[in-house]
């Protein structure tokens, strides 16, 4: 896992590093965020802010706004894989990332490499 660093540290760098990457692509952080790290899953709990554009997407072209949401989750999941290799220098094996629109709430499971 990552060294030299106690759990309660990993939990706030890995927190800073998912709130940053919302913040370059939405422009603000996220509403709640839970960070938990079991064996070689990190999994992030979060409650993003409800965008503008996002809620008149909605009621002009719903699967316009199905498909920017898609869009925009794997671009998250790019990014956050790219900091935490960067910054935390971690082998990641996979990221997976759930997102409901409606609600804001997104689940993105981070698998660590067993090497």
């Amino acid at each position: 896992m990552i060294i030299k660093m106690s759990i309660l540290e990993q939990k706030k760098t890995l927190a800073h590093i998912y709130n940053s990457v919302a913040k370059e692509l939405f422009g603000t952080g996220t509403t709640f965020l839970k960070v938990s790290i079991h064996d070689n899953v990190i999994t992030f709990h979060a409650k993003h802010h409800r965008s503008p554009r996002s809620a008149a997407l909605e009621g002009e072209d719903p699967n316009l706004k199905m498909e920017v949401d898609f869009r925009m989750s794997q671009l998250y999941k790019k990014k956050l894989k790219e900091k935490i290799e960067q910054e935390l220098h971690l082998p990641l094996e996979a990221v997976l990332r759930d997102y409901d629109g409606a609600t804001q709430l997104a689940f993105t499971n981070i698998v660590l490499s067993d090497i």
